[in-house]
């Protein structure tokens, strides 16, 4: 209404007599000046030719060509904001769409600052660009000083809308429990990049015999896994636990820098690498293959070139090295668990196969297969394994296995809980095996080895095989609770359940039992949900215990 009375009056009377005078007069139509006017051809106005800075579509020349303005249609209406455009460019200004990033002077009326930021953010400007050292933002006061004046005022803070400042990322002070087992930790986060970083040292920690070092490492990565948001500033650490001196370090240059130098030359040194390829083969820890590495060996082939003594477990892996380094698909480790199965159910009706580990976790590959076999009779189980691993072996399925029977003689064995529950092994019987995925005969029972590596495999063709690390665990029903627990992981979070287990409630926790030290009473349970109960803490699903 403003400039309606002030600068668009005279034009606005002016033009409605034109129209009613000319035009229709007293309120009538003159048809036939209407029609004549219809017969001639319009002479089309040729614009005038833009000088050098100037838009294109404007028929008035610049007078302040470092001035450009642009105009914010939210609430101003599209017929106001094009009337105020019309008016500016006729007194010189130069205005252009409020996105451009050439406009300098963004004008809104009726909004803050942060609706504007917002609104251009919305509609195509560029973040960086909308706010501090992009356009200034003005209130409509200081365009309409402008038109009066006929030329571009002075900015007063007055003018300004004012914009809130970006708030710093807070800190993730309350929001990071002191225990693995109370944090939810999903498969897929927001900090890998610093996850990976810190479990490359904890790992280089490890291989150099410094289990502190590397817990270290790998606590300060499994907090990192658990946080809401992506870290930006080293700031939002500050009170976030288990982020040591050494892991602050890295990250902090990980955050400026992007990568962190001394986790590159972690990476690419001959030592890592060696290690690394050593480990990988099934049945070489870190003691054997930091031996090898001292006796100047560096590369799978060395270890025929010297003659290096295997065990059978070591030469079943040199063998299928390629293979059990290649990832284990879900539908892989599916295979194998309905394989095992149907031979267990030729034997004992009734029983169960449970797929474990990281495939219980979510995660679509893994680098082995874990099952749980029990049966809801408690002592039905025994003896059990042997014959099933003797029918896998007959059917060819077994390319090398492992026997293991149990060691638990009872669960009143003192040494099974004065260790307080720090060891990761357990009693079970077990057999580790090296398994060959798909049916040897070229049978292809239904579902069992059908779909092999990407292959739909029918009756009469070849089977292409695999070889798989596969362990078959037996736990009698009674523990079958804590064994899931203990074998679905991940290790770190496994290794802090046990400490809060000891620390806190003065109880022990393994893969047979919970055990309550000051009561000395075993506490059983017939799910997870009713483990988490007894130590007071809130069930987490297994898909949220990738620590």
């Amino acid at each position: 209404p403003f400039f309606h009375r002030q600068f668009g009056g005279w034009r606005e009377k002016k033009w409605r007599g034109s129209f009613a005078g000319g035009l229709l007069g007293e309120g009538r139509v003159r048809p036939i000046r209407g029609q004549i006017m219809a017969q001639l051809p319009v002479k089309k106005r040729r614009p005038p030719r833009a000088e050098p800075g100037q838009p294109a579509n404007s028929e008035y020349p610049v007078r302040f060509p470092e001035v450009v303005l642009g105009l914010i249609e939210k609430r101003m209406g599209s017929s106001r904001k094009a009337f105020l455009t019309s008016l500016a460019r006729s007194r010189g200004f130069w205005v252009d769409d409020p996105c451009s990033e050439k406009v300098t002077h963004v004008v809104s009326e009726g909004n803050s600052g942060d609706e504007v930021v917002e609104w251009l953010k919305r509609n195509g400007r560029p973040p960086a660009k909308a706010v501090g050292d992009g356009p200034a933002l003005l209130d409509l006061s200081w365009f309409t000083e402008s038109m009066g004046a006929g030329a571009p005022v002075e900015i007063e803070p007055r003018h300004r809308l004012k914009v809130a400042t970006p708030a710093e990322p807070p800190e993730e002070k309350g929001q990071v429990a002191p225990y693995i087992c109370q944090r939810r930790t999903p498969l897929l986060h927001s900090n890998s990049a610093l996850t990976d970083a810190l479990e490359t040292m904890a790992e280089e920690a490890k291989f150099g015999g410094s289990e502190v070092r590397s817990l270290a490492f790998s606590r300060a990565a499994s907090v990192l896994k658990a946080l809401p948001r992506k870290v930006r500033r080293i700031q939002q650490l500050h009170t976030v636990p288990y982020i040591g001196e050494h892991s602050r370090r890295i990250v902090q240059e990980m955050l400026e820098d992007g990568m962190s130098s001394e986790v590159e030359k972690v990476r690419h040194s001959q030592r890592y690498q060696t290690m690394k390829l050593f480990t990988k083969i099934f049945g070489v820890g870190g003691k054997i293959a930091s031996r090898w590495y001292q006796e100047g060996l560096r590369t799978l082939a060395d270890l025929q070139l010297h003659h290096i003594k295997l065990n059978k477990e070591q030469e079943a892996g040199l063998l299928h090295y390629e293979d059990l380094n290649t990832p284990v698909e879900l539908w892989e480790a599916e295979a194998i668990s309905q394989v095992v199965l149907r031979v267990i159910e030729q034997i004992l009706p009734g029983a169960t196969v449970t797929l474990t580990g990281g495939f219980r976790r979510g995660k679509p590959c893994g680098h082995d297969v874990d099952l749980l076999i029990t049966h809801p009779s408690e002592g039905e189980e025994m003896g059990l394994l042997p014959k099933v691993t003797g029918i896998l072996d007959r059917q060819g399925f077994l390319l090398y296995h492992s026997f293991h029977r149990s060691s638990l003689l009872s669960l009143e064995d003192e040494e099974l809980w004065v260790s307080g529950g720090s060891s990761t092994m357990d009693h079970f019987e077990r057999c580790l095996s090296i398994f060959r995925l798909g049916d040897p005969a070229g049978n292809h029972p239904e579902g069992a080895g059908v779909r092999t590596l990407g292959t739909s495999v029918g009756p009469g063709t070849s089977c292409p095989r695999k070889a798989v690390r596969v362990d078959l665990v037996v736990t009698p029903c009674s523990q079958f609770p804590f064994a899931l627990l203990g074998w679905t992981g991940s290790r770190n979070f496994e290794r802090d359940l046990r400490r809060f287990s000891k620390k806190e409630k003065k109880m022990t926790l393994n893969s047979h039992g919970l055990y309550h030290l000051e009561q000395k009473t075993f506490l059983p349970a017939a799910s997870e949900e009713e483990i988490f109960q007894h130590l007071g803490l809130e069930y987490i699903l297994p898909e949220e215990r990738n620590a």
